[in-house]
């Protein structure tokens, strides 16, 4: 059992999150900007706040906090919150752990696999290549700095490189889900994907198998934006068109944006099978089957 804090425990993986680890028997706690159950804890990032109480003899901490890549336009605005909601809230973290002196057992944060960048490309991109040059790289790479800075504390880190995620409400799926479902810009990009469950066990390995450095969280089964429309079309009952969305409309419609819709290369998950991690739903249609 062990006590673990946990940000952006009330969106869509930290609330699963949250159901598994308390299953196993671990007490959790999340730090909320509108703190409600009794073990929600405030924090306020403008007034750098968090409730000291919610930081006394944890094990470790879990942060997914940040604001959603796909919400709005990429605004310059809108760049900076996305940066700095990720930023300086594990900046506010490494401050407060340190200014208490407490010894953590591990500090596991979310990233992207945009790290490799928003580019699709014959690479099937491992967790020792470079970062990417563009918006996605910039964000993950800073992301992943701010998390790195508690190993300056000897805390053991861990770096959660996370696709697509599929899940049964809310996220990536609900807006896939059009009355006729087809493939986007030349539909050749790739769509790094992994179900939600396997996602959050994921981040259990990570603690029990006390895990460090970059891991990609994405199934091993690669598909083409044309070949998972193909397989969400039939799991859905939805009829399926070869005509792809035009490039050219995505971009008028959200901008720089669309690039996370055009673009993608694949991303291997060999790191983490090589440490003994089986997925639950390596292939794409046993996901969308248990998920409709």
């Amino acid at each position: 059992m062990a006590k673990i804090l946990i940000t952006g425990g009330t969106g869509l993986v930290g609330t699963k999150l949250i159901s598994l680890l308390e299953k196993k028997g671990n007490r959790v706690r999340v730090l909320t900007r509108s703190p409600k159950k009794n073990n929600e804890f405030k924090w306020d990032l403008s007034s750098n706040y968090i409730a000291e109480e919610a930081l006394r003899n944890i094990d470790y901490i879990i942060h997914l906090a940040g604001a959603g890549i796909a919400e709005k336009r990429w605004s310059k605005d809108r760049k900076k919150v996305i940066i700095d909601s990720r930023v300086n809230s594990a900046n506010l973290l490494f401050t407060k752990i340190k200014e208490l002196d407490i010894s953590l057992k591990g500090f596991i944060s979310a990233s992207g696999t945009g790290y490799y960048g928003a580019k699709t490309s014959e690479d099937i991109f491992i967790e020792s290549d470079l970062v990417g040059s563009d918006f996605l790289g910039e964000v993950c790479n800073k992301w992943e700095s701010a998390a790195m800075q508690f190993k300056d504390l000897k805390t053991p880190v861990s770096l959660i490189r996370t696709g697509i995620v599929l899940s049964e409400k809310g996220g990536a799926l609900e807006k896939m889900r059009t009355p006729i479902i087809a493939g986007l810009g030349s539909g050749n990009q790739y769509l790094p994907w992994i179900h939600i469950e396997d996602l959050c066990n994921l981040y259990i390995k990570a603690i029990e198998d006390k895990l460090e450095g970059a891991f990609n969280a994405v199934a091993p089964e690669f598909h083409t934006s044309i070949s998972f429309s193909k397989i969400l079309a039939m799991s859905t009952s939805k009829p399926f068109t070869k005509i792809c969305v035009p490039g050219l409309l995505l971009k008028i419609v959200f901008g720089e944006m669309a690039t996370i819709l055009l673009e993608g290369s694949r991303v291997s998950s060999k790191k983490i099978e090589q440490l003994g991690f089986k997925f639950k739903y390596p292939e794409l249609s046993g996901a969308l089957k248990e998920l409709f």
